[in-house]
């Protein structure tokens, strides 16, 4: 499999954050993300689709593993389920503590100057894609 043919994922920004993903999409243990809708409106972009393949990109820029989504949902921010929540891997145990996660990344500074609003929140109405998928292959 060609990695370098695959349109590429990237989970948080790089550092730390992002590592700490990656480590556990290899290692098995994050099989969901959650991204805002508002990302892929303001870029043009389409909504990703079941069955897509991407390139996971590391901290440091490399094509390290693919993965491919097996269900996309855009919902509420106040209806994403505890499953979707423990399944992101992180270590949270509940959709509070998976939210004010989320929340502080989406309210971080580095976010707020993605989005071009310096100012930008989130409430329980934001559109959240919920995105599970599953690791097809590893560099």
């Amino acid at each position: 499999m060609n990695l370098d043919d695959l349109p590429t994922v990237e989970f948080a920004f790089p550092g730390p954050l992002r590592d700490q993903l990656v480590a556990a999409i290899l290692s098995g243990a994050k099989t969901t993300t959650s991204g805002l809708v508002l990302e892929y409106e303001r870029e043009n972009e389409p909504l990703p689709e079941i069955g897509q393949q991407s390139a996971v990109v590391d901290s440091d820029g490399r094509r390290i593993a693919v993965i491919e989504l097996t269900e996309v949902r855009a919902i509420r921010l106040a209806d994403v389920d505890l499953q979707h929540a423990l399944d992101e891997g992180e270590g949270e145990t509940s959709v509070a503590e998976w939210r004010a996660g989320h929340e502080r990344f989406w309210h971080s500074a580095e976010m707020r100057e993605e989005l071009g609003e310096p100012d930008f929140t989130v409430d329980d109405d934001t559109q959240v894609l919920a995105q599970r998928f599953r690791l097809v292959h590893t560099a």
